[in-house]
């Protein structure tokens, strides 16, 4: 059998433990049962474990002599969400529910650990080791300001590592399909909070005081107009403001705004432009008599995926899927902080389709999946490290 064939042979297993996930979801930072019932698994796989990486996270090594150290990400949270769907395996935590597919993540590479602790048994993982990383906190940061991704950066789990792998199951994109990308894949992102501090005066007298609700607006779209000037029509960057709170009466003139908002870019230079756009925009508005805090961030960085391990791990799926499962994508402007983890070394990012004759949508309570495309992720995530393997031994 080949690498699907053999994950397909174990899909109920792979289910039934995505399932028993679904049912017992754990927020950022607290996924202890998963993390458990992770390291139990790849223990008995005979994998070099380690826990509590990262809060909550789990490494596993699985070694086989000298030779390149692939990669291959997962993670594990979920979000706080109330489940509102009528299927045997709802979520019995209170106000959290597994929302985005994490939980078909972690199932997948586990059937990935089984087919390539397989390989090795038979003598057919290239010279090397495979190291999984069950991530922590894919979906928020902690009062620090850093995800899980980030994280496990800074605790050395990514020293050593010459490529890695990740991959994302989409509820509204064609079940089974796989969508790459070299380059540019997925948007960073920054979180903008900004204050303008004025002065109150009774509205009718505005001239005795400084007007914090209109500089604001003043300053929202001057904002607007800068990035409109700033970036060509071909560059891809956008900020956006959505939320302002301010004022105490519809007689008395405001005296603080706070505003709140979100960029998005694909490379650092546009990151920089709109940072510079928002800054400037805002800092004018002290010639008014304003005062005015800015703070940028926390946020993640763009995925750009590496055209070489694209290449190889494309070339991989298609030997098990065919090529008419291979779709390209476009760019979206979503983030992930897998960028993290791809600044470290080579990488690619895919999606894996999973849509439902109705889909449902990410980060909604009625959120489901097709089931029968985890069979897939547990292929190409072991066909992926295998070829980088291959091609990383070829070079030497």
């Amino acid at each position: 059998m080949n690498l699907l064939e053999q994950a397909k042979s174990i899909a109920s297993d792979l289910i039934e433990m995505r399932r028993d996930l679904h049912r017992h979801p754990e927020l950022a930072f607290q996924e202890v049962r998963t993390a458990e019932m992770v390291a139990e698994a790849l223990n008995d796989l005979g994998y070099r474990v380690q826990t509590e990486i990262a809060i909550t996270g789990v490494v596993a090594d699985l070694d086989n002599g000298t030779g390149p150290k692939v990669a291959l990400r997962a993670d594990m949270d979920a979000l706080p969400i109330q489940e509102i769907n009528t299927h045997d395996f709802v979520s019995v935590n209170p106000g959290v529910m597994h929302a985005c597919g994490h939980d078909a993540h972690v199932a997948g590479l586990i059937g990935a650990a089984k087919l390539l602790s397989k390989e090795r048994e038979e003598g057919r993982l290239p010279p090397g080791s495979v190291r999984l990383i069950f991530q922590p906190s894919e979906e928020s940061t902690d009062t620090e300001g850093k995800s899980g991704a980030m994280r496990m950066v800074e605790e050395g789990v990514m020293k050593g590592v010459t490529a890695i792998i990740g991959l994302h199951i989409i509820s509204i994109l064609p079940s089974g399909k796989i969508f790459f990308r070299a380059g540019p894949l997925m948007a960073g992102s920054e979180e903008i909070h900004i204050e303008v501090l004025g002065q109150s005066s009774h509205a009718a007298q505005p001239d005795l005081g400084v007007d914090a609700l209109s500089l604001a607006a003043q300053g929202i779209t001057e904002t607007h107009q800068a990035v409109s000037d700033d970036l060509s029509p071909t560059e891809s960057g956008v900020l956006t403001f959505g939320k302002i709170e301010g004022g105490t009466a519809n007689n008395v003139l405001a005296d603080r705004v706070t505003i709140e908002g979100t960029m998005r870019f694909f490379s650092e230079e546009v990151r920089d432009r709109l940072c510079r756009c928002l800054e400037t925009s805002f800092n004018m508005l002290k010639a008014s008599g304003a005062e005015v805090n800015i703070r940028i961030g926390p946020g993640y960085l763009p995925v750009i995926n590496n055209p070489q391990v694209t290449e190889w791990v494309q070339d991989a799926a298609i030997d098990l899927v065919g090529d008419d499962a291979k779709i390209p994508v476009d760019p979206t402007t979503l983030a992930e902080d897998f960028s993290f983890l791809g600044r470290e070394a080579p990488s690619t990012f895919f999606f894996l389709g999973a849509a439902l004759p109705e889909p449902r949508m990410h980060h909604r309570p009625d959120f489901r999946i097709d089931e029968s495309v985890i069979p897939i992720a547990t292929a190409t995530l072991a066909a992926g490290a295998i070829r980088i393997l291959q091609e990383m031994n070829k070079k030497g």
